[in-house]
Order: C-alpha cells, then structure tokens, then sequence
C-alpha cells in the first residue's frame, strides 16, 4: 500500500517558513547579500569617483578599475575561504592573529604611512594596505577557538578575562598607537559580540565595557580634531567651511535624492563638494543617486546578513563557529550601522568605510576573507553539506543530462516514465 504525504505538509514545505527551516537558507543569504553588496559597490564607485577621477588621471575608470581588481581578488579569497573545514580555520587562529599584529606593527616602521592624521598604511611594494583589517579578522578567529575552548570554565573570572581581555586589549591597542580611534570602535564592537555570545558574565562584560568606555572618552579628549567633531555635530550653527562642510554636504546628497533618486550618474555633490564621496561618504551618493529606494535597498541587504549570522549562531552546535560568527557580524553590521549613522547625522563624523561598498582594498578584501569564513561556517551547519551536495550546479545538472545514455533520445521500444 502506498502512503500519501499530506497535502498540508507538501504545501508547507515549499512556503517560505519551508525555505527558512532549510539547512542552506544560511548559505545562500550570506553569499546572496554579500554578492549583491560588492556588485552595488562596484557601480556606486564608479559613478562616485568618475569626476575626481578624471581629474587624476584623465580617465573616469580609475579609482573604479582599481576596486574592480580587488574585487576579483577577494572573491578568490572569499572562495578559498569558503572551502576551508572549521577544524582548519580552528588551527589558523592563533596564526593567523600574531600574524596580523606582526603586519599592524608595521606602521610604526619606516614602511608605515600617516594618512588624515592616522598612522594606519602601510606602503609595500608600491602597494598600500591597511594591517588593522587584517586583525579584525585574526582577533574574530581568536576569540571563537579561546571562548569556545574555556566555555566550561567561564564563569570563574580569571578564565573569562585571561587570556581574552589582555590579548583582545593588545590587538586594540596596537591600533590605537596609530590614532584610528574609529576602527579601535569596531574592534570593541567585534570583542563585545564575541565576548556576549561566548557566555562571558554579565559582571565580566559590564566591568570591560565601562573600561573601554572611560579609555575611549579619555581619547577622544585628547585629540582636538575628534573634540570639534562632536562639539560640530552638538551645535546648531555649525561654520559649514570648517567642521561641518561635509556633514552638512552629505545631508544634501541625501535630501536631493528624494524617493527615486536623480538618477545613476547624476549626482552634483561628487563634483568635489562631498569629500570622500567613493569612500565613507558613499551611502550619501546611493541616496542622491538611487533615492530612498537604494538606501532602503542597502539596508535590506545588511539586514540579510545579520539574519545570516543571527541563524548560524542559533542553529550551529559549534562553539567555535558560535563566538567567531558573532565577531564577525558585530564588526560587519556595527561597521555598517555607523557609517550609515554618520552619514545621515546620527553620530559625528567617525572615517570608516560602508563595508563591500565603498572604495578601499584591503577593507574590501579582508571583508569579503571574513564572508568566505561565514560562508564556510553554513556549508558546516548541519544537513547543509548534503542538502548542497544534493543541489548540483546549473553547469553540472546540464552536463549530467547530456553524458547521460539515452538522455537525448529514448532507445527503441522504451519510453521515458
């Protein structure tokens, strides 16, 4: 007797609660809105930069042909990334955090470079890059293999603080040695997340955090120009030729585009009025250019990617990949989270790039290394190795039909049932 599946049930399995409870939804967000993230990028910077571009170099692909080449790159990295096991990504932690503090070091040496007042590039090569993207992805490596190995013993306090908190504090701190106070942010916001999802006490955290944010306050009044960004951002009268110049120009980009925006191109501000339009100010030309609509488009797209992380740190039996995707996308999502917020005027000018959109290499590619890692992390969820393994390519599924015998064409006296 054959047994029938309810009508109910087979209907259900193809809603959309059906396609959220599969093994790959994790998978295909991450690589979806990261994919869709970068290709936005890639068209907002050319049409950013195309006007000071030509003004360079008398050509207005430039700066675009540049984030084009390392694109490519970090979509090899994202690649290989994405193939390597958790127990090999568990190994590389440690390595590959000393490596990237060796690489921060680098700074303060004669290859290092200040660029706005930060000592943050280093010059190798004729190729500059900035090492603190590096650590932000060696310290999310880090903490998941140290958290997710001293989990059991973390509600003592010399396990939850040692070695995490002096460790995390080193990578902070050699960042700071080179005044870029806006990434020693989101590497704070990296350990938060991992340190939260980790099971760190409440009292742990509560005592680190009003730490860092006395040793944050105490920087940013040592440092005149963040004390007159905020005083700028506080006041209502603003000088708009001093401090406020590109607040206030971003804040126009945004209000001129409207609901639809001007059109893709059409932007007036990237004509040298908005400083730094390609990189931290780009979110400001989507909404000059693309309106409402692309904002709203950017938004939903880093809302896919904290549902992505959100799901693998609920659904993983991992430990390590718990604590690691949660530093992942607090430093992903926070980074985004306040950038946008600077460019809409909610927070005073803090220079971090839009992550995978605006223009930058080793911010792109570090970036999209950390997304190979996240995509790696789903491939391991369990059930989504077979449920991928069952879901073969566009590519292989054609070519399984033409090798297959008879495929094209039935042999004589059979039918296809």
């Amino acid at each position: 007797m054959t047994a029938t599946v309810p009508r109910e049930e087979v209907r259900s399995s193809g809603s959309v609660l059906g396609h959220w409870n599969s093994a790959v939804t994790t998978y295909y967000l991450t690589t979806g809105a990261t994919g869709l993230l970068v290709a936005l990028g890639l068209v907002m910077v050319l049409s950013s930069s195309a006007i000071s571009s030509i003004a360079e170099s008398g050509s207005p692909y430039g700066v675009f042909l540049r984030q084009a080449q390392y694109a490519l790159i970090g979509l090899v990295v994202m690649f290989v990334a994405s193939r390597l096991s958790v127990p090999v990504l568990r190994r590389l932690a440690w390595p590959a955090l000393l490596f990237a503090i060796a690489l921060q070091m680098l700074v303060f040496t004669p290859l290092g470079r200040a660029e706005g007042g930060n000592r943050n590039w280093v010059y190798l090569g004729g190729t500059a890059f900035q090492p603190s993207e590096v650590v932000k992805l060696g310290l999310a490596l880090w903490l998941g293999a140290v958290l997710a190995r001293k989990r059991p013993l973390l509600r003592e306090w010399r396990h939850a603080v040692i070695p995490a908190i002096p460790v995390a504090g080193l990578a902070v701190g050699v960042v700071l040695l080179g005044h870029d106070l806006g990434t020693a942010l989101i590497m704070l916001a990296l350990v938060a997340g991992a340190m939260f999802v980790g099971g760190v006490p409440m009292r742990v955290f509560g005592v680190a955090g009003v730490a860092a944010a006395a040793t944050v306050t105490l920087l940013v009044l040592a440092g005149n120009k963040r004390v007159e960004r905020i005083m700028s951002w506080l006041s209502t009268d603003c000088d708009l030729q001093v401090a406020c110049y590109q607040p206030k120009h971003g804040t126009w980009a945004l209000g001129s585009g409207g609901v639809f925006g001007m059109g893709l191109g059409a932007s007036r501000e990237k004509w040298h009025y908005l400083p730094a339009a390609h990189n931290d100010y780009i979110f400001a030309i989507i909404g000059e250019e693309l309106g409402l609509v692309g904002t709203l488009l950017v938004l939903t797209l880093f809302g896919l990617l904290a549902a992505a992380f959100l799901r693998l740190v609920a659904r993983h039996p991992d430990p390590f990949v718990k604590v690691s995707t949660a530093a992942i996308g607090s430093w992903v999502i926070g980074q985004a989270l306040v950038n946008i917020a600077v460019v809409i005027g909610l927070a005073p000018v803090v220079g971090i790039p839009l992550p995978l959109v605006s223009a930058g290499g080793s911010a792109l590619i570090v970036t999209m290394a950390a997304m190979g890692v996240v995509i790696a992390f789903a491939r391991s969820e369990p059930g989504a190795a077979e449920a991928l393994a069952a879901r073969p390519g566009v590519l292989r599924r054609s070519l399984a039909v033409l090798g297959r015998p008879g495929a094209a064409d039935p042999a004589p006296g059979r039918t296809r049932g």
